[in-house]
């Protein structure tokens, strides 16, 4: 009995030895190491769980058992009239996938892979999944870990140019197997083929990105919303109602909605801080300067506000829930804006609620919306335009997967912007009046600081 990774076998031993299992066990695969031949066990092709236990047959009587570690070497008993391979069969040419290095088992969705991430794509394809990743989207995928982390594992499907359609509608036909063919082809296949790989990870790196900061940085995601609290809230100050009628002074009132507003201040201020943050991890924003990373931040953030806020608005009761689960109703929003604009931000978030975008489309949607290069002051407008055109790629990208049955989806998204520009820019109008009343309230530090507002010393943060 001999050992495969015995140091005194030669190399022509252990490669007839590897040849042997390879007869005999499909599911066996041969690495050669410094040290010697090792084997271990793949597991069915749609099966990459590594661990399984294998019994070969026709002259090999130990049974496999397979660790999870790549290192691991394994002792066979090899039957003296095993023949030697002949490793120029085609049945023993060896096809990675080009996915995961698995044994290939043909040719699927446009690209020699295994059965394991052939049946991972189209599940992904077909189910519309969501995949995040822990590790900022740069895991290894080989075939020991690749059920480790499905966002890096569907990135590498599309980079290696499978294709989504060919799920959708069919099969992708099968290139040439002409070996002039290839040869005539192969160079500038491979240039294609390298461009089109740089192209997809660059986008999934930004979709990555995009989503971890919304998720991370959004406290009205799909499953933070889920977990508010709600509970009826006013912003008007308790007062007491006398029994006579009574006749409010044009200063009262102006008072009185100056209070009201210091109070919604309190409600929209923790969002600034979320905004900010996400804003640092748009890709690309760090590299502005300071000047234009504030004036993108200010003239964006309301626009950004009200995008996140959408699902907040309630048009049936009349009211708008915030972070921290407090009710406002309409009416007293109307007190301060104006009823007219309030009614055109409840008509904007229905209409945006309609489109039913996920968590990473609106995240990226509001990175588009932040990096408009036709905010004015800008210094370098056409740094923020390409920061801009990355987002706009990655969101159409991302639609085309999620929506492939909604044609003009991207369109109806993009189409928001202008809306949102418009009350962005009425909003800008109604605080004009506030500013000029700055003396009469005390808002936040960080809500003065988002709007321009002036602060009195007071207020001033140490």
């Amino acid at each position: 009995m001999d050992t495969v990774g015995d140091k005194r076998n030669t190399l022509d031993e252990a490669l007839d030895l590897a040849d042997s299992v390879l007869n005999n066990s499909a599911l066996t695969t041969i690495s050669l190491g410094d040290s010697g031949p090792s084997v271990s066990c793949g597991g069915s092709p749609a099966d990459p769980i590594a661990g399984s236990t294998i019994a070969t047959t026709s002259g090999v009587s130990p049974i496999l058992d397979c660790p999870s570690t790549t290192s691991q070497r394994i002792t066979l008993e090899a039957d003296s009239n095993l023949g030697t391979a002949d490793f120029n069969s085609p049945k023993q040419s060896f096809v990675p996938c080009k996915v995961c290095g698995d044994r290939a088992s043909g040719y699927h969705y446009g690209v020699t892979s295994c059965e394991g991430c052939k049946g991972f794509f189209r599940r992904s394809i077909q189910k519309q999944i969501e995949y995040r990743c822990l590790r900022d989207g740069k895991c290894m995928v080989i075939r020991l870990n690749r059920n480790r982390c499905q966002y890096c594992r569907f990135k590498k499907c599309l980079a290696v140019g499978m294709s989504r359609d060919s799920v959708r509608y069919g099969r992708v036909p099968k290139r040439s197997k002409s070996q002039d063919d290839q040869r005539v082809s192969s160079t500038d296949s491979s240039q294609d083929q390298t461009a089109l790989e740089n192209k997809q990870l660059a986008i999934y790196d930004v979709i990555l990105s995009i989503s971890q900061a919304h998720h991370t940085h959004c406290g009205l995601t799909e499953d933070k919303i889920k977990v508010i609290q709600r509970k009826p809230a006013t912003l008007m100050q308790q007062i007491k109602i006398p029994e006579q009628p009574v006749q409010f002074t044009a200063e009262e009132l102006e008072a009185q909605r100056l209070l009201m507003w210091q109070h919604l201040s309190t409600l929209i201020t923790p969002s600034i801080q979320s905004v900010v943050e996400f804003a640092k991890r748009v890709p690309g924003f760090s590299e502005l300067s300071q000047d234009d990373q504030l004036i993108l931040i200010k003239t964006g953030f309301f626009e950004i506000w009200l995008t996140r806020m959408a699902r907040m608005f309630n048009k049936e009761e009349n009211s708008v829930t915030f972070e921290d689960g407090s009710i406002i109703p309409k009416d007293e929003l109307d007190v301060v804006y104006s009823p007219e604009f309030v009614s055109s931000m409840f008509d904007v978030a229905a209409s945006f609620n309609i489109l039913n975008l996920n968590d990473t489309e609106v995240g990226l949607f509001t990175g588009i919306v932040l990096s408009s290069a036709d905010r004015q002051g800008l210094s370098d407008s056409k740094s923020v335009e390409k920061i801009q055109d990355n987002l706009i790629e990655a969101l159409k990208l991302q639609v085309s997967r999620n929506h492939s049955t909604e044609e003009n989806l991207f369109a109806s998204i993009i189409m928001k912007l202008p809306e949102l520009r418009t009350l962005g820019s009425k909003h800008q109008e109604t605080l004009k009046w506030y500013r000029g009343h700055w003396e009469h309230v005390a808002l936040p530090p960080l809500f003065s600081e988002i709007y321009d507002i002036p602060k009195a010393e007071e207020d001033v943060a140490p």
